[in-house]
This record gives C-alpha cells, sequence and structure tokens, in this order.
C-alpha cells in the first residue's frame, strides 16, 4: 500500500482534507475566545506564541480528529485495536507574526511518558506514543511557521535510543543526539490548508519555524496513544508499520 510505503520511507504521510475545513474554522473561533484575542485586531498579538488547549467541550474536535480518514490511516499505520480513540486534539502553540521569536525552534523528537522525576523520556518501543498528529486548523504556507521536518530521520532514531533501554532518554540530553544523527536528512515544512493532518511516526525529527507571514497559524500536535506498547520481537511477525520502521532503524527488519 503507498500509505505504508511513504510512511516506512519519509516517517510520516499527509492526509489532505482530512477533517472539513469548517471544523477547522469552529475550532478557530473557540481557540480565539479562549485567548482573548481576535482576527481582526493585530494591535493584540504581542507574544510570538500563544498556548490554548482543547478545553471547551466543543464536539468540534472531537469530530476533527475521529474522522473517517483519520480512524483508516491509524488502523492502517498502528493497527486495528492497537491505538486508543482521542477525544480532544490537545495543546495548540498559537504561533503569531511577532518578532523576536520564541527560541523554541531546536530540532528534537517529543517526550512521550513521564520517567518519575518530573522529566519526559523516550524509549526504544515509544512509551506512550504510537504516532505524532499535526491538525492544521489554519492554512499554513511557507511564511506560516510551518513545522520543520527531517524526512527519513526516524530511522536514524532508534540506533541512538537503543542503549538507554526500557528506562529510555530524557528529552533534553536526547534532543542534540538526535539532531546530529539526522542532520544529512532533507528538510522539508508541513504546510497545507485548514483540515490537512501529518500523521508522522513518533521518532519523526522536527522542529519549529519563526513566523514570518501575516497570519497567525494554528495546529495541534496530539499523541495518538497506543492500546499496548510496541513489540519489536513478535513471534507472529505481525508488526505494525510503526514497528516495522524501528526495526528497520535498527537493522532487523
Amino acid at each position: 500500500m503507498q500509505m505504508i510505503e511513504r510512511f516506512l520511507t519519509d516517517g510520516f504521510v499527509k492526509i489532505e482534507n482530512a477533517f472539513p475545513a469548517e471544523l477547522a474554522e469552529q475550532g478557530r473561533q473557540i481557540l480565539w475566545r479562549q485567548i482573548g484575542l481576535s482576527p481582526d485586531d493585530p494591535a493584540g498579538w504581542t507574544k510570538p506564541v500563544v498556548w490554548a488547549m482543547d478545553l471547551s467541550g466543543s464536539p468540534v474536535f472531537d469530530q476533527a480528529i475521529n474522522s473517517p480518514a483519520l480512524h483508516e490511516a491509524f488502523d492502517t499505520l498502528v493497527g486495528p485495536g492497537r491505538w486508543v480513540p482521542r477525544h480532544e486534539v490537545g495543546m495548540f502553540p498559537i504561533r503569531f507574526p511577532v518578532n523576536p521569536p520564541d527560541d523554541d525552534r531546536g530540532w528534537h523528537i517529543d517526550g512521550s511518558f513521564d520517567r518519575g522525576d518530573g522529566s519526559y523520556g523516550i524509549n526504544l518501543r515509544s512509551q506512550g506514543r504510537a504516532l505524532l498528529l499535526l491538525l492544521l486548523f489554519s492554512d499554513v504556507g511557507p511564511d506560516d511557521a510551518p513545522t520543520r521536518i527531517r524526512v527519513g530521520s526516524h530511522l536514524d532514531v532508534p540506533g541512538v535510543l537503543q542503549p538507554y533501554g526500557e528506562q529510555g532518554a530524557e528529552f533534553f540530553e536526547l534532543s542534540p543526539l538526535v539532531e546530529a544523527a539526522s542532520a544529512h536528512r532533507p528538510e522539508v515544512r508541513a504546510t497545507g490548508r485548514a483540515g490537512d493532518v501529518f500523521v508522522c511516526h513518533p521518532f519523526l525529527v522536527h522542529a519549529a519555524q519563526e513566523h514570518t507571514g501575516t497570519r497567525p497559524r494554528f495546529m495541534s500536535q496530539p499523541p495518538l496513544l497506543p492500546a499496548g506498547a510496541l513489540e519489536l520481537q513478535r513471534p507472529d511477525g505481525a508488526y505494525s508499520p510503526v514497528e516495522r520502521a524501528i526495526r528497520l532503524g535498527l537493522g532487523t527488519a
């Protein structure tokens, strides 16, 4: 299947019109109210990033993340019954065209579990994260702070993580290691229309970007939770594409 091959090679697939643009517009209206700002008053945009969260209880976000196209992708890439349905879309780092930009633009993969000491970690089986999702709730062009992606970088990360075992590596310790390991990879930007979704391997190396456009960027970046731990040694060989990619990175596929 083309989606699987693209995912294994690149570490992500872009699903256009994954949810209706009308839902994206409704979601933006909810978020504007939450942060107390207006799309018609740029004078109020004084911070480069304003964080918001899907706390409204509105069915808008539930419908967006539970579209048929996304459920099909989750089943294809993680496996039927191997992921936990979401009913909200998590945090929104809403990016505004304000200088100077936030100093939050380093290459990384997202931490996925609490290590018990106040830090977040990542281990080889991607505990707590089956996929990274980038849901565009506004149109995002090249100047609108699109997330930067290192294509194929998900294959560089397993070898970095392997020595850390089940305990995993701490987020800030790991970030410079995965940045160095993936430095040779080509870079693309997560641009698209409102309603598009980038479905990413949890080990895909990515980074934020400065906003040089005119329109605030609305994008949520939730994890898709696994129903159980990823398995890298299945006796029946029934590996999901997420697991297959980790094995490819280890050279065991």
